[in-house]
């Protein structure tokens, strides 16, 4: 907020609530999977790649929570896979961290890089071995397979 020169608080702009309260939206239909939320509002463009404050997205929300039609919506909707939060954790990170296979697997074959760093130095099989999820480490060897074969850049 900034104070005016009359010494009143100025507010800020309904604009700006209303882009605060789109992603906010945005975020939560992501997090329970309301694809009909999800497609309302992507139909309003509001952006499928925006962030919150902590840096997330729907696509943080979507892996973090497994909900694989979602991610599957988003990424044929172009959003980036790779993109990090404020602590540069990747959708991958959280996917991994959660043991979502389903959403490693499709995360991966899009391009999503195995090797990022979060600000822990930590990659994302870093971070499921860290979480005793040892089923993503086949995961993500096979879906890296999967994507070389293919000629999918994953790192």
């Amino acid at each position: 907020m900034t104070i005016a020169n009359d010494d009143k608080v100025a507010e800020p702009s309904s604009q700006t609530l209303d882009v605060a309260q789109s992603v906010d939206a945005l975020l939560e239909a992501a997090r329970y999977a309301d694809m009909e939320d999800l497609e309302s509002l992507a139909a309003l463009a509001v952006p499928l790649d925006s962030k919150d404050s902590q840096g997330r997205t729907a696509l943080h929300m979507a892996a973090a929570n497994g909900h694989l039609e979602v991610v599957e919506y988003l990424i044929r909707n172009n959003v980036d896979v790779n993109i990090t939060n404020a602590e540069k954790n990747t959708p991958l990170h959280w996917a991994c961290l959660n043991g979502h296979s389903e959403v490693v697997r499709n995360l991966i074959l899009a391009g999503a890089d195995v090797a990022a760093l979060n600000s822990h130095e930590r990659t994302p099989l870093d971070e499921a071995v860290n979480m005793g999820k040892m089923d993503i480490v086949d995961v993500i060897s096979s879906a890296s397979a999967q994507a070389e074969l293919e000629g999918v850049n994953i790192s």
